[in-house]
């Protein structure tokens, strides 16, 4: 049952719920889902937002103080697109620390492997923090670990679906290979699918639509923060194995004949 925390990087991190900032009504909302789901890594799409503008209105300013900014290539379909966006996060002083995305299709948005593989190799040559989006392919993980990334953040499903986990078996096998942390990221669509994601043993998960476009997404944070501590703690439990038949909850042995 001893746990151990989630270290991203170098930095220790209380909860393992990541959340994004995309899809919200106005900021008040959007504020109020992230102080209500525990989160301390907040995403922020580079390409999406007013990266300037400052004041009491304003995207940044709705921000939580105490959260960290995880910048996010979201948007780009290039290894130079993602490489440039990463570059501009840490020059308007956002940090070493990236969400690495470069997707490959504008249908499903699945990533594309190569080029990830590719802005991977730069950013982490220049000292960057790669946190990558990719694909459920243990082969792909494992080359951004080798290539130096901090963390290995396989799809769950495609972005915004809501699908849940569709592999379990491919991030079961990411988990055993891998010595960096594992964040499910992209496709949750409610609790229960974030208490999968750390019951079969990923560090953390990372959602945004699951959230902004739930009907309350105030609720829905906190049903997630409650699902991913449920979860991590039904993994330190061990949960029973599966059976094809049953078996008695009551012992036979003296009992009355």
């Amino acid at each position: 049952m001893e746990d151990r925390p989630l270290v991203v990087g170098g930095r220790v991190f209380r909860s393992r719920l990541l959340v994004g900032t995309g899809k919200y009504p106005d900021h008040a909302t959007m504020r109020a889902a992230l102080v209500e789901s525990g989160s301390d890594m907040v995403t922020v799409a580079l390409r999406r937002v007013d990266l300037t503008a400052r004041g009491e209105d304003t995207f940044f300013a709705a921000l939580p103080k105490d959260m960290e900014i995880l910048p996010n290539t979201a948007g780009c379909y290039t290894a130079e697109d993602a490489i440039r966006t990463a570059r501009l996060g840490r020059e308007l002083g956002l940090g070493d620390r990236v969400k690495l995305e470069v997707i490959g299709d504008p249908k499903t948005l699945f990533p594309d492997v190569p080029a990830l593989l590719e802005a991977t190799k730069v950013l982490v040559a220049e000292g960057f923090q790669v946190m990558p989006y990719t694909t459920d392919d243990p082969v792909a993980a494992r080359r951004l670990e080798d290539l130096g990334c901090v963390a290995v953040m396989p799809l769950a499903a495609p972005i915004g679906s809501g699908l849940g986990i569709r592999n379990p078996h491919n991030i079961r096998l990411i988990l055993e290979a891998a010595k960096v942390p594992v964040i499910v990221d992209a496709g949750v669509g409610t609790a229960s699918d974030a208490a999968i994601a750390l019951e079969l043993g990923c560090d953390g998960v990372l959602m945004n639509t699951a959230i902004a476009g739930a009907k309350d997404p105030i609720a829905m944070a906190r049903a997630m923060r409650l699902a991913v501590e449920a979860g991590r703690l039904a993994c330190l439990a061990g949960r029973i194995p599966r059976k094809a038949y049953a078996t008695a909850s009551s012992p036979l042995a003296g009992g009355i004949e």
